[in-house]
């Protein structure tokens, strides 16, 4: 249980650490330093991190992963969009 608990710190550290970054280009707009390949790759491995997690009935792993991958598509999304204009 104690080592469960670490996990779910680890989780909540690793997903939250998104958000600024989320929150800075929804306010500036600007995605010029950040790298699409990586968020591409990232996001990709994230909904693998869900299906294992469903496949494996691990719910820590399906809701850290399932909030990082909507945080990261955020991301994701602006930086397409730069990238039309």
């Amino acid at each position: 249980m104690k080592i469960e608990i670490i996990g779910l710190i680890a989780a909540c550290l690793t997903t939250s650490s998104f958000l600024p970054q989320v929150l800075m280009v929804i306010k500036t707009k600007d995605t010029k330093s950040i790298s699409l390949k990586m968020y591409s790759i990232f996001v990709i491995g994230t909904a693998l991190w869900i299906f294992y997690g469903l496949s494996t009935n691990n719910m820590p792993i399906v809701l850290a992963n399932s909030i990082t991958e909507m945080l990261a598509l955020i991301i994701l999304y602006y930086k397409v969009k730069e990238k039309k204009i």
